[in-house]
């Protein structure tokens, strides 16, 4: 007698039971395991594509600091800047403080502080708030101003920086609306001029003005995987309040303006004598420098806090080289450490290295082009020739950096 067929059938594909490996059972109906994994895949792209982190889950803590404990985490990593240092340190500490105060009974309603960093290339700017972000474990996320416009037009939308911070907090709604945000080359962002086009300005002052309701604080619906590449996706609602946005830029120029402000002459012939002047004018950036140069009133009232960032001399070169925890050294010797080969650099070699770097001013960046250029043969051979010791002398940097001198010729 021939076995008698399963009657019992999933209520959504119609296999029977005989043909699925699991069938649930309901009070009216049934559902195969194929079927619940189908279900899971369509309620995640209906959901937004990514799993979001109810407010009762979320375990993001925050790590309190007060400035002085701050700023000597920052002097572990970041050479100079004193200044710098301290802005930012009191700045994110009243601003954490402000978000983590339990007395909300009274009227009083502290505002944030945003940051403005004026400062050139290879100062720091950067470096300085991927400290911050670490030593706070706060969600952080760098974006590029230059790359920014208006709605509707080539390039990102304002809002797709809310949308990194939140990827960066690994999609956890309350850690985003408590992270920090660092807009890079704000100045190229600057108001192309000051008479009215017939074209719009939408990478310059199109974008200030997108910028102002995040800086301020507003509900942005941004979408997780990025508006225009998944139109179809759900958006999600950040409040933008609580959120710490800290803007830098070279702002090439600006010495000019302010020399002109303070009746002085910034233009001669003795370079080093306007090196120091230069550097004196940048201490003295006032918010009317910043208008002069293109940002428009409002932006720059939503970053109350400004500060400088003064051009690395030789001193502050060969101390990044040397001293911080992941000084540019340090890692070299390590990277030799891990084929047991010991590295080792002549004081003469370290000086040279850093000449070099002072002719190209570039900042830090100019001290790991020229050690990436001088250390490129002796990482290539050193491991096959099985050496236990590398010593990297004057006459080697000479010989490595001779085609650098030909190029800049």
């Amino acid at each position: 007698m021939a076995a008698k067929k399963s009657t019992t059938f999933c209520s959504f594909c119609g296999k029977p039971k005989d043909e699925t490996t699991m069938l649930i059972s309901g009070i009216e109906a049934n559902i195969c395991d194929a079927c619940v994994e189908q279900a899971s895949k369509i309620v995640e792209v209906e959901m937004g594509g990514f799993p979001k982190k109810k407010k009762a889950d979320s375990d993001f803590k925050l790590n309190l600091l007060k400035p002085h404990e701050i700023k000597k985490h920052l002097d572990e990593y970041v050479i100079g800047q004193e200044q710098a240092k301290k802005v930012l340190s009191v700045s994110i500490y009243n601003h954490y403080k402000r978000l983590s105060d339990a007395n909300q009974q009274d009227d009083t309603e502290i505002e944030k502080s945003n940051v403005l960093m004026v400062g050139e290339t290879g100062t720091g700017k950067t470096l300085l708030v991927k400290t911050l972000a670490r030593i706070l474990k706060v969600p952080f996320c760098i974006a590029d101003a230059t790359v920014l416009t208006e709605a509707g037009y080539v390039g990102e939308d304002v809002e797709s920086v809310i949308s990194r911070l939140y990827q960066a907090s690994d999609y956890d709604l309350e850690a985003t609306q408590k992270g920090i945000v660092y807009i890079d080359e704000i100045d190229k962002i600057a108001r192309k001029g000051d008479n009215p086009s017939i074209s719009r300005d939408v990478s310059g002052e199109g974008v200030q003005q997108g910028l102002l309701k995040l800086l301020e604080g507003t509900i942005a619906n941004i979408a997780p995987e990025g508006g225009r590449k998944h139109p179809d996706q759900k958006f999600v609602k950040i409040d933008t309040k609580n959120i710490l946005f800290i803007c830098g830029g070279a702002f090439s120029g600006i010495d000019k303006i302010i020399a002109k402000r303070l009746n002085t002459n910034a233009i001669g012939f003795n370079s080093a004598q306007n090196a120091t002047q230069t550097h004196e004018l940048i201490e003295q950036v006032a918010p009317s420098d910043l208008r002069a140069f293109g940002l428009i009133p409002e932006i720059i009232g939503r970053m109350p806090m400004i500060t400088f960032l003064q051009p690395l001399d030789r001193e502050a070169l060969k101390n990044i080289l040397l001293k911080p925890k992941n000084a540019l050294i340090k890692q070299y010797i390590k990277l030799m450490e891990i084929d047991g080969i010991k590295l080792s650099f002549d004081k003469k070699a370290i000086e040279l290295i850093v000449s070099k770097a002072v002719e190209f001013k570039l900042g830090a960046r100019g001290l790991r082009t020229i050690c990436e250029k001088l250390m490129l043969d002796v990482m290539y051979d050193a491991p096959s020739k099985n050496d236990k010791e590398v010593i990297i002398t004057a006459d080697m940097v000479v010989n490595k950096l001779a085609d650098l001198d030909t190029k800049a010729a």
